[in-house]
C-alpha cells in the first residue's frame, strides 16, 4: 500500500513537474518575443518577402483589427501574423489584395494558432475570401480545461507573466497612419500566441482532452460570413418589447433613418443616436424640437442637425394606418399536456430533468477543472 501510495505521489509530481517545466520554457519563450523584429507590410514588395519568409514556419499566430466600433463599414483593417521569432503587421487598407498570403493561410502545411478565431475567421472571408487550415484556437483549449478566465490577457498573465496593455481595445484601427504605439499594441496581440499555444497543448495532452480540441479546431476552420437581416433589427433592441405598435412603427422609421445616415457617414450607428435614445424618441413620440433636447442623449447640437429628419420620422409612424403597424410575433406556446400521459411524480420528474454526465463535450463549453 505504502509504495503503491509513493508510486502515486510521484507521479503526481512528475506531472505537476512536467507543467511547471513547460510554463517555464514557455514564459522563456515568452520573452524573447518581447525583442522579436516588428514588420509593417504596406506595399506589394513587402508583402511578397513576407509571404516568403512565412513559408518557412510551420506554426503562425494570427489576429485581426478591425474599426466596427467607429465605422459603419467594419472592414478588416490590419491583419497581425507572427512566427517564434517575427512579427508582420499586414496593412489591409493599403494593399487592398492579399497576394498570396490567403492560399498560405489555407494551406495544412502550416499550423494557425488565433485566440476566439470566430469573429477573424468572418472577416477573413467576408474580406479577402480567406478560409483557415491547421488552426489551433487558445480559447478553445482554455475552454477545455477549464480555465476560469478564457480572455487573452487573463490567459497570458496566468502561463506567461506577460501584462497586456488596453489602451487601444477601442481604437479606430482605419485610421492612417497608425502610431508606432498602436502598430506595437497589436503585434503584442499575436507574439506571444506561440508560447502559450505550446503550454495549452501540453496541457491538454496531459490531461487527455487534446483529441477532443482537435475536433472542436476542426469544426471551427468552418467558420464562415454569413450576411444578417436587418429588417427586424429594432425588434431586438433592449426594451422594444415594452412598446405599443404605434411606438414600434416609430422605432422602425427612427433605426430605418439611423442606418441610412450611419451608412452615408461610414460611422458606428450608435455614434449617431444611442440605441437608449433611438427607444426613447419612439416611446414619446415628440411632435417638436423642444421636445428632443429633453430626452437624454439628444444633444443640443444632435438636435439642430437632425432635428427636422427625426420629427420626420415619428411623424410618418404617427400617420401610419392601423394595418400598417409593426407586430412583435410571439414564440409558439407549449401544448397543454396530453390528458392520456399521467402526469410525473416531483421526484421522477426532478430525476428526468437531471442530465447525464456526458462522456466528453461535443461543443465549446467549458469543463471543470
Amino acid at each position: 500500500m505504502l509504495s503503491r501510495l509513493c508510486l502515486r505521489r510521484g507521479a503526481q509530481r512528475g506531472r505537476s513537474d512536467n507543467r511547471t517545466a513547460a510554463c517555464s520554457r514557455a514564459q522563456t519563450a515568452s520573452s524573447l518575443c518581447a525583442a522579436q523584429p516588428l514588420y509593417y507590410v504596406d506595399t506589394v514588395s513587402k508583402l511578397e518577402r513576407a509571404v516568403a519568409a512565412l513559408r518557412q514556419e510551420s506554426l503562425l499566430a494570427a489576429d485581426s483589427e478591425a474599426a466596427g466600433y467607429h465605422r459603419y463599414f467594419d472592414r478588416l483593417c490590419l491583419l497581425q501574423l507572427s512566427t517564434r521569432r517575427d512579427t508582420y503587421l499586414v496593412d489591409a487598407i493599403a494593399l487592398e489584395d492579399l497576394g498570396a498570403l490567403p492560399d498560405l493561410l489555407c494551406d495544412e502545411a502550416h499550423e494557425v494558432v488565433f485566440h476566439d478565431a470566430d469573429y477573424d475567421l468572418r472577416l477573413l472571408d467576408r474580406d479577402f475570401g480567406t478560409c483557415v487550415r491547421g488552426l489551433f484556437d487558445t480559447k478553445i483549449a482554455a475552454q477545455f480545461l477549464g480555465e476560469p478566465g478564457l480572455g487573452l490577457a487573463s490567459l497570458l498573465e496566468r502561463y506567461l507573466d506577460v501584462r497586456l496593455e488596453k489602451k487601444y481595445q477601442r481604437a479606430d484601427w482605419a485610421r492612417r497612419p497608425l502610431p508606432a504605439d498602436m502598430l506595437e499594441y497589436a503585434a503584442e496581440d499575436t507574439r506571444h500566441l506561440p508560447a502559450l499555444r505550446d503550454v495549452l497543448r501540453a496541457r491538454l495532452e496531459e490531461a487527455g482532452r487534446l483529441a477532443w480540441a482537435e475536433e472542436e479546431f476542426l469544426v471551427q476552420q468552418q467558420t464562415h460570413w454569413t450576411p444578417g437581416e436587418n429588417g427586424d433589427a429594432y425588434l431586438r433592441l433592449k426594451g422594444a418589447r415594452t412598446l405599443t405598435p404605434r411606438q414600434l412603427a416609430a422605432l422602425r422609421e427612427l433605426h430605418a433613418w439611423r442606418e441610412e445616415r450611419a451608412r452615408e457617414l461610414d460611422r458606428a450607428t450608435f455614434r449617431v443616436v444611442s440605441n437608449e435614445a433611438l427607444l426613447e424618441l419612439a416611446r414619446r413620440m415628440p411632435s417638436k424640437t423642444a421636445g428632443l433636447v429633453n430626452i437624454h442623449g439628444i444633444t443640443e447640437g444632435l438636435a439642430s442637425r437632425y432635428g427636422a429628419e427625426l420629427l420626420a420620422a415619428v411623424e410618418r409612424a404617427r400617420a401610419m394606418a392601423e394595418d400598417d403597424l409593426p407586430v412583435r410575433r410571439r414564440p409558439p406556446r407549449r401544448p397543454p399536456p396530453d390528458p392520456a400521459v399521467p402526469p410525473l411524480s416531483a421526484s421522477t420528474s426532478r430525476s428526468a430533468c437531471r442530465a447525464p454526465t456526458p462522456k466528453r463535450p461535443k461543443s465549446t463549453v467549458s469543463l471543470p477543472r
